[in-house]
This record gives C-alpha cells, structure tokens and sequence, in this order.
C-alpha cells in the first residue's frame, strides 16, 4: 500500500510549487543568517545541532525548509506562511518528530495514509470534499517536477501525520470550565436585535476659527507634518521622439507586420468620420489595412523615432563617460555637440517632475548623483529620453509657516472639524440614550439633528454573531462587545460616517447542556486550548534546543 502511495502521490501543481520553492528559498536566505535564535551573520560554518540536524548545515537547512513549506502547502492548498512563520513551523515540526522517535510514534499505515490525504486542502475543491480531479493533477504535475521527487512526498506524509499525532498527545483532553463554555454560547448565540443610527461625516459642517493664532499654533506643534524631505536639483538634457522622425525610414512590409501583429490596435474609422470601430485581432483584411495605413505608419515612425532618441541619449552618456568630461565643462560640450540642459525644479525621492513622467525610475536615479558622478544614464521619458545632470542635492529643512500656510489651513480645518465630530457625536449619545429612557425609539430619538448631526436610522432583523448581516458596518459588533438590552453605544467613527447603535433586543441562548451546541463549544474550546498547550510545549522544546548552541556575544 505505501508503495501505491508513494507511486500515486505525484500530486504537484508546479507553477504553484514554482513559487512556494521560492518562498522558502528566500525565507531561508533572509531568515537563518541573521535570526538571533538560529544563526549568528557574523560567523560562518557554525555547528548548530538541533535534534538530529545541523542548523549550521547548508543542505540540513534546505531539506528542513523545504519540508516545512511543502507540509505547509499539502496542508493549507497554498503557501500561507511568511519567511518568521515557516521558520518557526519548520523547527516546532522538526521538534515534533524527534519527539515522536523518542516516544515510538508509529507511522501510518496505507489505510491511514490515504484517509490523511483525503483530509488536506491541496486536494480539496470547491465544496471542501476530497476533489480525485484534483488529486489526479497533482499527480500527474509532480511527474515533470524535477525538485520534488514521490519519494520526498511520502515521506512529508508519514512525517506530517506522525506531527498531528505528537501534537494530539502534548494537547491532552483540553480540560475547559462551564462557565467558559457559557460565555462563548452566549457571545456567539445570543440574538441581537438592533438599530444603527448613521450620521455623514461630509454633510457635517462645523465652524471653525481658523485666526492665525490658531493655524500659527498647530503649525508649531504638528512641525513635523511639513518638513520638507530630502530634494534633488538636476537640469535635463532632453531627447524628444518627435526631434527624430525626420530620420526614421519605413517599408511597406514593416507597417504591414506591425499591424498583423496587432490588428486590434487600430481600429477601423467608422464610416461618419467621428467613431471608430475595433477591428478583430487576427484576419483582417487587405481593406481593413488600407483604411488604418496611415495610423499604422505613425505609430511605426514614432517606435523607431524613441529608438533613435535612446540612442542619441546613450551616446551622449558615454561621450560624457570616455572623455572624462568634468561638471565645470559640461555646457560647452553639450554645445559643441548643440544640445542644450534645461532646469528641472527641485525634485523628492518620492515625486519626479510631471514633465518628465513621474517616474519613480528617474527620482530614484537622480538621487544616485552626485558630485562623484554628475550625470545619469540615458533614461525613458513619455516624450522620449532623457539625461540628467546633477546641480545640487538639498537637504531636508523645516520651512517657515509661511511657505507651507495653505497646507496648514486646510489640516487645520479637517483636524477640528474631526474633534467637533467626536464632540457632537458625544452630545448625540446622551440626548439619544435619555429620550430612548422615556420610551422613543431610535428612529423618534433620532429624528431631528442633534448638535449639528443629521442620522439616518436602520432597523436591523434579528441576529447571532454565528450568523450576522454581511451589510452591517464591522465597527458595529464592536460597539456590541459592551452592549447590553435597551443599550446605547458612544458614537464610533468610521471614515465616513459616525454609528450610534441601540440594542433593542438581547435574546440570551440557552447556555448548558440543553443547547445541541453546547457538547460542540466544549470540544472547540478543548481543541483550542490543546492546540495552544502543543505548541507552547514545542516552543520550549526548540527554545532550549536553540540556547544550547546559541553563540556567546563578545
């Protein structure tokens, strides 16, 4: 039977192993060098001993990672752990089968590995069940996979299912009180009925004194709001595609071939003059060609036109670069070669110059220059290409209020029309909470503004937090945490509205062994509790593992 197993589990999706190979890969460069708890950065070829492998092992390490990130794929259907969480999961799993060894865990036999796999998500479809389809695929993928043999995968098998066996017997019976089993059947089964009062952060209109003591004060204590970051001062010496189609030659079997290979992009003009009409992307006809020939041999002339523009950029540079040409002497030698440098205005790391695209490629460029090496290499433009050549680099300063006024009105503004929100929203609540006392609904409690806040009400059905409405806004079951019948919340602000929740109903569950979900609560709580107590224990396990071999600090 393990045979069988071992033939049939050829079960891999490689493109999706593709990337899980490489999610481990690079959480194992990025993760075991320079963790504290695995490997020291500053020494090499350090022994690590952990239960049997060598941490400081390069191949000990790969099969310990790869291991892990396959389990955890098998297990989950995709790779769902980060670089810190596949490492921790690797060395607790590893941890966990040396514990079977000690303990004699037995492996599966064919029976027990074949109902395994049935449980693993990888295999699972849509519904959640088994999928042999599936199965069936990863199957027959694994055959072309030359990085994942059957071999590795049954032993990931037998090792996962000797995991979930340790991990059942560190978890115990999961011992859980009453009284916790009643306050979970009450949180998820009590039926809330409720109303949601909504008030539009957008429609509310506070005044606000916005004096220059005000703005001159928030300025001073939010500073470091507008402090201007680092910028850089370039000129350009541009080389626009439209200076170069003079110089671009086409045939007619070139325009032909640019339009075969995308027809769909010129489309046909209709027959008004003033719409055009999307063409099909393969077999167009000689007519269809003749009609678009002129857009066809624009856009052919304008390709090779920013081809000769890049050129023209990148002899420029290494003009620049073999003659050794000094910053001091660059203007004369761009006009020896009439070509002329344009200033750009200063410029952030984080926002190029429009004209020149915006491109976060050009700012990040710019910042590489310097009085060491003054100009950039040829670089792509909207227009065409550019060089930059290096004036200034300007370092970051905290301006005057007057530079940065406008700014500072209008955070200034939002900033109070935000506590003024807070504080009517505050006002609101009590009004609400006191006339809702005297017996109105929210909707009557609601119905007029209150401090400026105009709410519309909604009454919501009853529900169970097992069950509730997609619709309802989350921040509302948290204001339910604290709520009990006949309740009114604070006000919680979202961004765009302000929730007062009215807690019209609370049905309480049965909450002992009447409930059918009562048995179910106990053992999801046990489980939990179990599941939890497992893994602190493998922790420590690996914790002191670790410390055994951990290098001394000097």
């Amino acid at each position: 039977m393990i045979s069988w197993i071992q033939k049939t589990f050829q079960l891999h999706f490689r493109v999706i192993f593709i990337v899980l190979l490489v999610m481990t890969i690079i959480a194992f460069v990025f993760t075991i060098g320079a963790a504290p708890g695995i490997g020291d950065p500053h020494t090499k070829a350090l022994d690590r001993p952990f239960y049997g492998l060598n941490l400081g092992n390069q191949e000990d390490q790969k099969t310990l990672f790869r291991d892990a990130g396959v389990s955890v794929f098998l297990q989950a259907g995709f790779p769902a752990l980060g670089g810190e969480q596949l490492q921790s999961y690797a060395l607790q799993r590893h941890a966990a089968l040396y514990l079977a060894d000690q303990l004699h865990v037995p492996g599966p036999s064919g029976a027990d590995l074949i109902d395994y796999v049935k449980t693993l998500r990888a295999f699972a479809g849509e519904n959640g069940v088994f999928d042999p389809a599936r199965y069936a695929q990863f199957r027959d993928n694994l055959k072309l996979d030359a990085t994942l043999t059957e071999r590795d995968v049954s032993r990931i098998l037998s090792d996962d299912y000797r995991y979930t066996q340790v991990q059942k017997l560190l978890a115990g019976p999961g011992y859980v009180l009453p009284v916790d089993v009643k306050q979970q059947l009450a949180r998820a089964e009590a039926k809330w009925t409720i109303a949601v009062a909504s008030a539009d952060y957008g429609q509310f209109s506070p005044t606000v004194d916005a004096s220059e003591a005000n703005l001159t004060k928030f300025f001073e204590e939010n500073a470091f709001r507008y402090e201007i970051p680092p910028q850089v001062r370039v000129r350009a010496v541009r080389f626009p595609a439209a200076g170069f189609v003079s110089q671009v030659f086409i045939d007619d079997a070139s325009v032909r071939a640019l339009y075969d290979s995308n027809p769909a992009r010129f489309p046909k003009p209709a027959a008004d003059g003033k719409t055009a009409v999307a063409l099909p992307a393969t077999g167009a006809s000689d007519a269809d060609f003749a009609a678009v020939r002129p857009q066809v041999e624009a856009a052919l002339k304008l390709e090779r036109a920013r081809n000769l523009a890049a050129k023209a950029a990148s002899d420029l540079t290494l003009a620049l670069y073999e003659g050794k040409v000094a910053q001091s002497s660059v203007d004369t030698f761009l006009a020896a070669r009439k070509l002329q440098s344009t200033p750009v205005p200063p410029f952030s790391r984080t926002a190029a110059p429009a004209d020149l695209g915006g491109s976060p490629e050009i700012a990040a460029e710019a910042f590489r220059l310097g009085t060491a090496r003054y100009f950039s290499d040829a670089l792509p433009t909207p227009e065409g290409s550019v060089v930059l050549l290096w004036q200034e680099s300007i370092p970051a300063r905290q301006p005057l209020f007057a530079e940065v006024r406008a700014q500072v009105a209008t955070d200034f503004a939002e900033n109070e029309k935000r506590k003024r929100f807070v504080e009517a929203g505050r006002a609101a609540r009590t009004q609400i909470e006191s006339l809702i006392r005297s017996g109105k609904s929210l909707e009557q409690a609601a119905a007029n503004p209150i401090a400026g806040l105009a709410f519309s009400v909604q009454s919501i059905p009853a529900f169970t937090l097992r069950e509730p409405p997609a619709t309802l806004e989350p921040a509302v079951f948290g204001a339910l945490e604290s709520l009990e019948k006949g309740g009114v919340s604070e006000m919680v602000t979202t961004g765009a509205s302000g929730l007062i929740v009215h807690v019209a109903d609370k049905a309480m569950p049965a909450t002992d062994e009447t409930n059918p979900r009562f048995v179910e609560t106990r053992s999801q709580i046990a489980a939990f509790i179990g599941s939890r107590n497992a893994g602190d224990y493998l922790n420590e396990l690996v914790e002191k593992e670790l410390a055994k071999s951990a290098p001394v600090a000097p």
